[in-house]
């Protein structure tokens, strides 16, 4: 690119979760890496410092946008999902669209004469899209999950096919092949109970509406590992699509500061056993399971002798960041599993892409979010399914169904859970011998690691997939400049 690019500045506008803002993170450093565009994510300022913390690149502008969270009704100091209880999250959801007028006036002030190519915005926040035609920029709505999962949440949010099924039937989902059908219990609770007149149907429909009316999409995924959720998304919303994943970038952790610190001595540890002998478990930084749940599970742990790593967090009715109680384990567990060598309890955080890269981890029981499912496939690691939110059961869907990865052990919080099914899924998962579930998972879970690691690759004239897509967009940004005014 010639100096002059430089002048040419994309806007990056993600929602206020951890699950949301770290992925546009990425995504603002691989846009500088690979073009000479000015580039700046606008959040709000707590968000905005806490980004800062994480990034050492000073030609990535982080802008504070005002928020004020009292005003909507959330405590004080509340800017993301992190600190607030699963009931009160759809206000976050509705007190972001608070964000539009002070957007718009940022927009005055720096851009009136010259519009940013392009506004890069997430799915929950289409109302940017309006924003930026009017300006004669393009808007990019900017997926941070899968292509296959976002495909199942966008359609079943806007046409809630499921709301006459009982919750152990199959129904269509508008957009994907008859025969890929889901189960009603798949589906969050929230999701579940919604109607078309509920609160959270009233944000989530006109806003995803909005973001697929747009110009096109970016997905943090790779072609060759969804080529059906790339196909149901190109078709359902007859819009652009770049797969332009794996976006991770290093160092990525499931803590909130992007630190990569091992105080726990989680690696030291890890080093001390065999490849592939290990078990990783982690239900992702906002997630965690009911106390009947967590005992079971610890129950089965234990029995199947498996090494683990386990980043645990108080169960579901307590506070989720407060200090962790002995009690919510069978008597003893935590001593036994020190003195037997047997697993590691680590509270609140790990560094999760150093253990997954380590050679001695063999399996990941994981809430399926899609950032710890991209890590996960990136470093060929077979997963154990756990769904909790959001679209993670169709992540999970998919790693059984589509990939051959991955094995569901339950669902929710209320998913049934004994120790004699979490021994028997543990060891299935972790066994090596050739042949077996855990082999044939592991054999495939390796093919698409080096798919995804290929996307990325520069080698002389050849240029993996999500190069090719990344500079493709670049170019549909800039041939459509200044075509957008409404």
């Amino acid at each position: 690119m010639e100096s002059s690019d430089t002048k040419i500045h994309i806007l990056l506008l993600p929602f206020l979760a951890q699950g949301h803002l770290r992925p546009f993170l990425h995504l603002a450093h691989h846009l500088h890496s690979h073009t000479s565009f000015t580039i700046s994510l606008l959040t709000t300022p707590l968000n905005a410092a806490n980004l800062r913390k994480q990034t050492n690149n000073i030609n990535i502008n982080i802008v504070s946008l005002p928020f004020n969270s009292t005003d909507h009704g959330l405590p004080p100091n509340t800017e993301n999902t992190d600190k607030i209880p699963l009931t009160s999250i759809i206000t976050l959801f509705h007190a972001s669209t608070s964000l539009k007028p002070h957007f718009i006036d940022y927009l005055t002030r720096h851009h009136v004469d010259r519009p940013p190519v392009c506004v890069i915005f997430d799915v929950f926040l289409g109302w940017a899209d309006n924003v930026a035609r009017s300006i004669g920029s393009t808007g990019i709505c900017f997926n941070t999950g899968g292509a296959y999962g976002v495909a199942a949440y966008c359609s079943i949010w806007s046409y809630l096919p499921h709301m006459n099924v009982s919750d152990d039937d199959e129904f269509v989902v508008p957009g994907f092949p008859e025969h890929r059908r889901f189960r009603r219990n798949q589906l969050h609770r929230f999701l579940r109970n919604a109607d078309g007149s509920d609160d959270w149907s009233r944000f989530f429909q006109p806003q995803i509406k909005m973001s697929m009316n747009c110009s096109g999409w970016l997905c943090n995924s790779v072609e060759e590992i969804e080529e059906l959720g790339f196909e149901i998304l190109r078709k359902s919303m007859n819009l652009k699509v770049w797969g332009i994943g794996p976006l991770i970038m290093t160092p990525c952790s499931n803590n909130n500061n992007g630190g990569d610190d091992d105080d726990n001595g989680c690696l030291e540890w890890l080093n001390q056993f065999e490849k592939d002998s290990v078990l990783y478990i982690c239900f992702g930084s906002q997630n965690t399971v009911n106390p009947k749940q967590m005992m079971e599970f610890a129950k089965g742990l234990e029995e199947s002798k498996v090494k683990f790593i386990w980043v645990i967090r108080p169960p579901f009715g307590f506070d989720i960041n407060g200090e962790f109680k002995p009690e919510w384990l069978p008597d003893g567990f935590e001593e036994r599993m020190k003195e037997n060598k047997q697993g590691k309890l680590v509270q609140k955080w790990a560094p999760q892409l150093e253990i997954l890269k380590n050679e001695a981890t063999g399996g990941f029981l994981s809430h399926c979010g899609w950032n710890s499912v991209v890590e996960a496939l990136k470093e060929a690691v077979p997963i154990i399914g756990w769904p909790l939110a959001a679209e993670q059961a169709y992540n999970s869907k998919m790693l059984v169904e589509e990939m051959a990865v991955a094995v569901e052990l339950t669902r929710g919080l209320e998913g049934e859970v004994t120790k004699e099914e979490v021994k028997r899924v543990v060891e299935m998962v972790m066994d090596r011998n050739e042949g077996s579930c855990g082999w044939e998972m592991k054999k495939k879970v390796v093919e698409i690691g080096e798919k995804m690691r290929d996307a990325l690759k520069v080698e002389g004239d050849y240029k993996g997939s999500s190069i090719k897509a990344i500079e493709d967009f670049v170019e549909f940004i800039l041939s459509s400049k200044g075509k957008e005014v409404a």
